[in-house]
């Protein structure tokens, strides 16, 4: 079986990137990564026989040499043939290619992880753009919602309120003690399928795997976390395979209560770890992240991350049409944590182009299920206030009800941008598009909630009411478009553009803070990049083929942020780009010594 070809940017890092390990502290009890005098990277392994091939990061399986296998007591234990790692990817690809489902190929790339995590990553590597959707959305939301049935080995750091108590004891019975970045989840609110009990766990481990293959983070640096406070859901309680806790979900200051003693135990274990905070209710995650983002460098993909790539892609889109954000005006139908979190990115967009805090916010109006956020409304989260229009602004516009709908908002506002965060599908239907279209010869039309079957509309249903002349991104992967006799490709405004290099890029300047300032840098990072690789092509968004060349970007302009802005420390004796790429780990297996 041949080998894809590389592109021009996975042969660029292969071939200028020589890794350097992040920490300087020791691996894991059983084995750990070194380098001896002459600088040459090797394995310490501590253990014997068996055991080896039974921990997931340092079996490398047929790969082992014949010496290695004679001092490490693994001789007659494997095959007599010795393979390389690639040779081992060519044998993998063969059996994944057998699997006739997308959850069985999930299934396929979980077990392999579990039983050769370097091995999983350069399959993972060589085939991103086939496997991203299989290890991250659509297909993690089918995982997610059938873990209890399908769980096979354990991964990460469980904390539930049985021992939330001994949290900094439960932490270091993790086997890898030099944590660096930490995916936390309390599954209240994944992708668009809500509560999901203990099943969210695979969520963070998705999460992790993009870190690694997506932003250079050692797979030795990183643990996916499920912070188990129970669940609202009693299918789950009452399902006998449920693996979580059996309870209703903690809330208020019980649940503030269990997550303070967490963010406490990792300041202690993990001092210099970054945290992403996933999937927490709408409810919740403005109060985690304002709660606990100056006790330890951490962040929310889906309010930060779903803002910083939307951001983006707007911007993007202005550039192809020749305009200028400041002159849009931004209908957002969705008003949960991504949607509020685009709403915040956009208006700091427009600032950024000269807009005052009141001029941004009249263009960026925020709906509901209710309509149209307005200030008079009763009963409003506190969390959407600050993305309230006045009932003035309303007073002139057709409408029915006490607040404008989608439709009406629309048409009213003169809308040129729409960006669906509302997990509804169809929502943007013919007559919420057409209107969009009557306000300007290009409108920005973005459904962007996942997974796919939450999508507001279809690419091609977009391109048939405009014409063709909808600029259009999506959350979830499509396939391109045919329209007018012009393929259009359909750009994914995939978050794994910035939280990898995001979080690398804090990691690798010990950030003290991750300040707005290294989101909205990120998002420019990424609107940068779109618009010198591929706005003359009609895209969007980058292919995800060059995800890793993405996060290069992004976490050399995070780092630079960081340090202007006081929370990291300076890049010493090169330049940064080159300091990212110095550390951005690729998959392969170092010579083993026996200790």
């Amino acid at each position: 079986m041949t080998r894809p070809a590389r592109g021009r940017f996975q042969e660029l890092e292969r071939e200028t990137t020589t890794v350097r390990p992040i920490g300087h502290h020791r691996t894991s009890p059983w084995f750990d990564i070194r380098r001896d005098q002459d600088g040459t990277e090797y394995m310490g392994v501590s253990v014997r026989g068996i055991a080896i091939l039974r921990l997931v990061l340092a079996n490398k399986g047929t790969a082992f040499t014949q010496e290695e296998r004679e001092a490490l007591c693994l001789d007659g234990l494997l095959p007599p043939a010795v393979k390389t790692l690639e040779q081992q990817a060519e044998r993998a690809y063969a059996g994944y290619s057998e699997m006739t489902s997308n959850i069985g190929r999930y299934q396929y790339l979980r077990s392999l992880q579990e039983r050769q995590e370097i091995l999983f990553y350069e399959l993972l590597e060589e085939h991103l753009e086939e496997m991203l959707p299989i290890v991250y959305t659509p297909t993690v939301g089918e995982a997610v919602q059938r873990f209890n049935a399908i769980y096979q080995n354990p991964r990460g750091v469980t904390l539930s309120p049985g021992n939330i108590d001994r949290a900094y004891e439960v932490l270091g019975n993790y086997p890898l003690e030099d944590v660096r970045m930490i995916v936390a989840t309390d599954s209240s609110a994944i992708l668009g399928i809500g509560d999901q009990g203990y099943g969210g766990l695979a969520i963070p481990i998705g999460k992790l795997a993009l870190y690694t293959v997506g932003g250079g983070v050692s797979p030795f640096h990183t643990m996916p976390v499920s912070l188990d406070v129970g669940t609202d859901r009693q299918d789950l309680v009452e399902d006998e395979l449920y693996l979580g806790v059996r309870q209703k979900r903690l809330r208020g200051e019980d649940y503030l209560a269990f997550v303070d003693r967490f963010v406490d135990a990792v300041s202690r274990r993990y001092p210099h770890a970054i945290v992403q905070w996933e999937d927490l209710s709408k409810d919740t995650a403005f109060t985690v992240l304002e709660r606990y983002r100056d006790k330890l460098p951490s962040f929310n993909d889906d309010i930060q991350g779903t803002g910083a790539v939307a951001l983006a892609g707007v911007v993007s889109a202005c550039k192809a049409k020749r305009e200028r954000l400041r002159d849009q005006t931004v209908v957002i139908h969705g008003a949960g944590a991504g949607g509020v979190g685009v709403a915040w990115a956009i208006r700091e967009g427009m600032k950024r182009e000269g807009l005052t805090d009141e001029e941004a916010r009249a263009r960026v109006l925020v709906l509901d299920s209710k309509g149209l956020l307005l200030e008079d409304r009763g009963g409003m989260e506190d969390y959407k206030r600050a993305y309230t229009q006045p009932r003035a602004r309303v007073e002139r516009w057709r409408f029915e009800g006490d607040a404008p709908c989608l439709l009406e908002s629309v048409r009213e506002s003169g809308a040129t941008v729409l960006l669906g965060l509302s997990g509804r599908p169809g929502a943007f239907d013919e007559p919420v598009v057409r209107a969009a279209a009557a306000n300007t010869d290009r409108p920005i039309v973005f459904p962007l909630s996942n997974p796919t079957s939450s999508c507001e509309a279809c690419p091609d249903d977009l391109f048939a009411w405009t014409g063709g002349k909808a600029l259009v991104a999506t959350g979830s992967p499509f396939p391109c478009v045919s329209h007018g006799g012009e393929e259009h490709p359909i750009g994914q405004g995939n978050n794994a553009f910035i939280f990898p290099g995001l979080g690398m890029g804090a990691i690798l300047a010990r950030a003290t803070r991750i300040t707005d300032a290294m989101v909205l840098e990120a998002a420019y990072a990424l609107a940068d990049y779109i618009a010198a690789h591929h706005l003359p092509e009609g895209r969007i968004y980058p292919p995800v083929t060059e995800l890793r060349q993405v996060s290069i970007e992004v976490a050399t302009r995070v780092i630079q942020c960081a340090i202007d802005e006081g929370v990291g420390t300076p890049i010493p004796g090169e330049d940064i780009e080159s300091y990212v790429r110095s550390h951005f780990w690729r998959p392969h297996y170092p010579p083993y010594r026996a200790e």
